[in-house]
């Protein structure tokens, strides 16, 4: 679904990403872990085309993205759905004009369609009866919803989730984790979920890849990561630090 092949990245005189290499295969979730501002949402952003690389390809389906005008990134972004953190809810508009909105920008006019797939999605996300709510009204949990519900609503090849548990208490957590394999398995899309969540890492990832020092250092399964004896990939996974002597 999505190759990367030596990408970098900077900003100003800071070099993120430093020759990023990884590929995803279609219909499985990997899981980008790393620390605080190691480039995960960097990454996350290159991917449709949000920030521009320095060096290196990508490829969504076998096309490059590289380059491309913002007339042709709209067509591969048609592919591609995206959960930012917060859920980047417009706050003026209701849970179902917010969710309606994606399929408006596709030239979707029908009203009676537009109803059937937002009652659809509504009852995916398990939110039934919100829909005339406004963004003020909601909880955390029901926010990342929401913003999952429109990031679905077209029903894109690809998912990207930008902390999709930040904030959320370890409950509504565990029932976001639950949402992302579930619409996995419902609509077979590719999943790309960055999060400094190691449970959720675990719970929702076919496949780990850790972001360090702006390269790939790992990537495998969660059996894998747990299993490893790296003094790196330990020290992260219990939030230890090295101190200088």
């Amino acid at each position: 679904m999505i190759a990367v092949r030596g990408l970098k990245k900077e900003i100003g005189p800071q070099q993120i990403l430093r020759g990023v290499d990884i590929e995803i295969g279609a219909g499985k979730t990997l899981v980008i872990i790393g620390r605080s501002g190691g480039g995960k949402s960097v990454l996350l952003k290159t991917l449709i085309g949000l920030m521009q690389p320095n060096e290196g390809e990508i490829e969504i389906e076998g096309q490059s993205i590289i380059g491309l005008s913002e007339r042709q990134l709209a067509a591969i972004r048609r592919k591609v759905g995206i959960l930012f953190q917060g859920g980047a809810l417009f706050d003026s508009m209701t849970v179902e004009e917010n969710i309606a909105f994606p399929l408006h920008e596709a030239g979707l006019r029908d009203p009676k369609i537009i109803r059937q797939k937002i009652a659809e999605i509504l009852e995916v996300i398990e939110l039934e009866g919100q829909e005339k709510k406004l963004p003020v009204n909601l909880s955390g949990g029901m926010k990342k919803r929401v913003g999952l519900a429109r990031a679905i609503i077209n029903q894109p090849s690809c998912i990207l989730y930008d902390e999709p548990t930040a904030g959320l208490d370890p409950v509504v957590s565990d029932s976001i984790n639950r949402l992302i394999r579930r619409l996995q398995e419902r609509y077979h899309v590719t999943s790309v979920v960055v999060t400094h969540d190691m449970k959720s890492a675990f719970h929702v990832g076919d496949h780990i890849a850790y972001l360090h020092e702006g390269r790939i250092y790992f990537h495998g399964t969660p059996a894998q990561l747990q299993e490893s004896s790296d003094p790196i990939i330990q020290d992260f996974l219990i939030g230890r630090a090295r101190v200088a002597d």
